[in-house]
């Protein structure tokens, strides 16, 4: 009964946001957690995870801090030589991933963010907290038995980002309008995984989709596409695991709105190449993963993302 009234309030969720915008004791990590989806907005506004992740990979429910950063430059194009100035955006989280029902998880994020730039006029900073995020995942299937040659697991989700964070009217006017620390909007998330694993080699499939709405200053930032592609190998000895990954990741965004009315060359997308590992003992793990672009085109190419990478400490539950 209760997963059903969850299913129906999220399917509500998603109508309206549709309207708006046209465990074993012994090893805490033995069992394989599927990293959720990736829920970021375009160059680092109120970003929660920037492509890095959404889930531990080896803590299957737990509580952490992850600190990441994103590194841009970005220019205004109006002349051949128009200067590039960097922008440096920085995220520390609170995450965590707690199990309310059978094949039910609800995973929850808190960002405080405090980003830099360069202008013309100086350098400019700004910091706050960030927008939340919620996002409920449901075990669709999952192969029963160890023995089979490939073990297969399905999630299906979704969730939404509330206008937690501040949104700043005159930032939207700059070349990169995300120099912000949160939307001003609720947002909604499609989510899904596909995870198979062969022993200890695996590879995980993650698509979502989030759909924005416009906020209380006529504001509204395109919907976003994502997509990762992980390959992992789970390495367990003792109450030691550790699990290297490599992969990449997508992100597809479409034109912000203002009044109603597109704003110009504000959509793009990138292509990230990913490394990364995590390892754990006894309760704690600790991971890394770094990001370079492999092909992008943000803003017409007036915004340039250079790299990103992010550090996170977990304790399992």
């Amino acid at each position: 009964m209760k997963k059903n009234i969850l299913m129906i309030l999220m399917a509500f969720q998603f109508m309206v946001a549709i309207a708006k915008t046209d465990t074993p004791k012994t090893n805490p990590f033995r069992q394989f957690a599927i990293p959720e989806s990736i829920l970021c907005d375009a160059c680092g506004c109120s970003a929660s995870g920037g492509s890095m992740g959404f889930a531990s990979m080896l803590n299957t429910n737990f509580v952490g801090v992850r600190y990441f950063n994103q590194q841009y430059k970005s220019s205004d194009g109006l002349y051949s030589n128009s200067p590039w100035y960097n922008e440096n955006f920085n995220t520390v989280q609170i995450w965590a991933r707690i199990p309310v029902y059978k094949n039910i998880q609800i995973s929850a994020l808190l960002p405080y963010h405090f980003h830099q730039r360069e202008t013309v006029s100086g350098n400019e900073t700004i910091n706050g907290i960030g927008d939340v995020t919620v996002l409920a995942m449901y075990r669709l299937y999952q192969t029963l038995k160890d023995s089979t040659y490939l073990v297969h697991t399905l999630q299906v989700g979704g969730g939404f980002k509330a206008p937690t964070g501040k949104f700043d009217q005159a930032n939207a006017g700059n070349v990169n309008p995300s120099f912000q620390v949160g939307t001003g909007s609720w947002d909604y998330i499609l989510a899904t995984e596909y995870i198979v694993k062969r022993k200890q080699f695996g590879l995980n499939t993650m698509l979502n989709y989030t759909i924005k709405t416009e906020n209380n200053k006529q504001y509204r930032f395109g919907n976003q596409l994502n997509y990762s592609s992980t390959f992992f190998y789970l390495h367990e000895k003792d109450r030691f695991s550790m699990a290297p990954q490599l992969g990449f990741a997508g992100e597809v965004y479409v034109s912000n709105y203002q009044y109603s009315e597109i704003v110009r060359e504000s959509s793009g997308s990138i292509l990230f190449g990913k490394l990364g590992f995590e390892m754990g003992k006894d309760k704690f793990s600790l991971g890394a993963n770094v990001m370079l672009p492999i092909t992008q085109n943000l803003a017409n190419d007036r915004v340039e993302a250079k790299y990103r990478w992010s550090l996170n400490l977990n304790y399992s539950l």
